[in-house]
């Protein structure tokens, strides 16, 4: 019998013998088409091997700069080492804010409400889970209010599944409104010059409207699982139980920590302003605010500073991230970006609406399958490449932007936060969400959200 590791070696080579072939009926170049096969082989090789992501990816930049495919000076270019810095600095912020318990504080802050109903719950939740994510990013927000909820309904004794699920769909949306959401918005900002400002005005409007579009979807879809909430909420006396959950008003660290979060956040959001005020390069201070902050931090803290490098900073993570940012650049150097924009402008002709409509609805459909860092990090040295056919691409980065994000919620490993949430409840409850009790409800909700992002951004001249 064959054993799943050789059916899965079976499969990546098929795959990649595969893209072998479509590349060369594309006529690329021998530089070329191994630009696009080791790229598409890190990614087939990572969703096949997850727990091998990082080794993969060191092989394929290997092979890359042995093979002349790229050089060095491209390749470190290509690897956004600003991007990753950025992430750097606001992951230690983020271990300040939770070594205080500033997410433990804020969710219960927010959870204490006179005549709780499960309509109101879930409301609170979706909101909650929406800001919390813009301020953070989409995985600090699901560990935290993952954890909330399970402490709520282990208090009801009810189910916690449908509002873990809630969560997470709010998480994926919320994340496309500012651009410290989700790794991918600061990617596209980076490359696209797009500021912190920029996100406000255009694309928090526009994701408040996706969160309040799934409100009416959740409570007709979990109606059961909330009827029983609000018999459980009346039997119990919900006001006492969050009384009892709250604790004391934040201690004078948590005040500083939460000082040095706000001063953080206002000037990333002033960044664009401030930028112009001191002729700085596009998002030179959206960059490196993160980086003073968390350097504030280190010296005040300074006998933690090498705990909150070591054990807040994702480090697996930020060096995958790299590399595949590396590689993905690599499919630019070699021209293959410039190849894919026309065939993809010659599948849907000169018209732009017709383009934003491609690009949304490849990135959502992706993405669901797809890790969406991995699909946009493709996808913008494509978008880059519709410059020179003479296309303005403000309105394709949104599209990619919320592609990404919102297609995430479509399947059980549509996104980081996903896959965390379900690693979460089955550890700590032994609960198994099977794929097609997410599928229906994450399908609906996933096409309904990027049709009203398709809308906006096609017909709307605010977008343009």
């Amino acid at each position: 019998m064959v054993s799943r590791l050789t059916l899965k070696f079976i499969l990546l080579f098929f795959l990649i013998t595969l893209l072998a072939s479509a590349s060369h009926k594309l006529g690329l170049n021998a530089q070329q088409m191994i630009a696009v096969i080791i790229f598409s082989a890190s990614v087939f090789a990572t969703l096949l091997f997850w727990d091998f992501r990082v080794a993969i990816a060191f092989l394929g930049v290997g092979i890359l700069l042995v093979t002349h495919t790229v050089d060095l000076e491209s390749l470190m270019k290509f690897a956004s080492l600003e991007v990753i810095l950025f992430l750097v600095g606001m992951m230690v912020l983020v271990g300040l804010l939770k070594e205080f318990g500033f997410f433990g504080w804020l969710i219960t802050i927010i959870l204490r409400i006179k005549n709780l109903t499960a309509k109101k719950f879930v409301f609170i939740l979706v909101v909650c889970s929406a800001l919390l994510s813009c301020c953070v990013d989409e995985v600090t927000s699901i560990i935290f209010m993952v954890a909330a909820i399970l402490e709520i309904c282990d208090l009801f004794e009810v189910e916690p599944t449908p509002y873990i699920i809630i969560s997470v769909f709010a998480t994926n949306i919320g994340s496309t409104g500012t651009v410290l959401g989700n790794p991918i918005g600061i990617l596209i900002a980076s490359k696209s010059g797009l500021t912190f400002e920029d996100f406000i005005v255009k694309a928090f409007p526009l994701m408040w409207l996706c969160i309040l579009s799934i409100i009416p979807l959740v409570m007709v879809w979990y109606r059961k699982e909330m009827k029983i909430l609000d018999e459980r909420i009346k039997k119990i006396g919900a006001n006492e139980i969050f009384m009892r959950l709250i604790s004391v008003p934040p201690e004078r660290q948590l005040k500083i920590a939460l000082s040095i979060f706000g001063f953080t956040l206002f000037f990333i959001a002033l960044h664009h302003r401030l930028e112009l005020l001191l002729n700085l390069e596009t998002n030179t201070l959206l960059l490196s605010i993160p980086l003073i902050s968390a350097g504030l931090v280190m010296i005040w803290k300074w006998k933690k500073a090498r705990s909150y490098i070591e054990k807040d900073v994702e480090w697996w993570t930020l060096l995958f991230f790299l590399l595949l940012f590396a590689e993905a650049g690599t499919l630019k150097y070699a021209g293959v970006t410039d190849v894919l924009a026309r065939k993809i402008l010659s599948a849907a002709g000169t018209n732009p609406s017709v383009l934003i409509g491609t690009i949304i609805w490849t990135s959502s459909f992706g993405s669901s399958i797809l890790d969406n860092v991995v699909l946009v990090t493709a996808f913008i040295p494509i978008v880059q490449s519709f410059k020179n056919l003479g296309f303005a691409l403000q309105p394709l980065w949104w599209a990619l932007l919320f592609g990404g994000c919102l297609g995430g919620n479509m399947t059980l490993v549509g996104s980081t936060a996903n896959i965390i949430a379900l690693g979460i409840i089955e550890k700590e409850k032994n609960i198994r969400i099977t794929f097609f009790k997410w599928f229906w409800i994450g399908l609906i909700l996933g096409i309904i959200t990027t049709c009203i992002s398709w809308f906006a951004l096609t017909f709307l001249p605010y977008y343009r």
